[in-house]
């Protein structure tokens, strides 16, 4: 049986409590990874979302490519996101219960990396458990150990843009593609994944109710949901 957990990025948007609402009926909660900054545009789609049990965590404040600015920059674009989420469950009337982290385009600070995981770790913030992860690369890249929730296969539907070429065919293909460059095959025996989508309005205008295109045929295609397990960055 192949299973996964849903994660989100770049929440919020105006498309967030239809993508909420979709999810909530089928019963799959994921972990939206929010940009501060996003989070500020649109703030009662985010109040939304938290007051119907979703998870939130932290994306940074404005997306930058850590390994291109200081280590201090990287957290102050935390600490910043931290603020903006802080009071979005407080207005929300909601226990902020998990922090999990993402890094902007998974890149984890390069020369700086050990010094913000150690950051990461102090601060307290959650790490998804993935312990049920089986790809021998995760471990030999040491992702079983990193505090931030790295992820196993992208749907990079955030390429569907205007005159970009890249169509709802070329994320059917990446999701049959059984030996992808990166990550995992998405379908197989005893498969287990986190999941990236995004919550991006400039999708859902190239493409009404994409996130539903692509679960759907998740769902139809044997995978089930997992809820996530969290394990407070002092235990790892």
């Amino acid at each position: 049986m192949n299973s996964a957990i849903l994660t989100i990025d770049d929440f919020s948007s105006k498309n967030t409590p239809a993508i909420v609402d979709y999810l909530k009926e089928k019963g799959i909660r994921p972990i939206f990874f929010a940009t501060g900054q996003n989070v500020e545009r649109n703030y009662e789609e985010a109040v939304y979302a938290v007051k119907q049990g979703m998870i939130v965590g932290n994306h940074s404040y404005s997306h930058p490519a850590f390994s291109s600015i200081s280590v201090e920059a990287c957290m102050e674009e935390i600490e910043k996101c931290e603020q903006v989420l802080d009071k979005l469950y407080q207005d929300s009337g909601v226990k902020r219960v998990y922090r999990p982290f993402r890094f902007p385009y998974g890149d984890k600070g390069g020369d700086n990396k050990a010094a913000l995981q150690k950051y990461l770790k102090e601060q307290g913030f959650h790490k998804v458990d993935d312990r049920h992860i089986p790809y021998p690369w995760w471990k030999e890249n040491g992702l079983d150990q990193d505090i931030d929730t790295f992820w196993t296969f992208d749907f990079v539907e955030y390429n569907i843009r205007p005159d970009s070429g890249f169509t709802k065919d070329s994320v059917w293909e990446k999701m049959h593609d059984t030996e992808p460059e990166t990550g995992a095959a998405l379908f197989g025996k005893d498969n287990r994944h986190i999941l990236l989508l995004h919550a991006h309005d400039e999708t859902e205008e190239m493409l009404p109710e994409y996130y539903k295109l692509f679960i759907e045929h998740l769902l139809e295609n044997g995978v089930t949901f997992d809820e996530p397990k969290f394990q407070s960055s002092s235990m790892t």
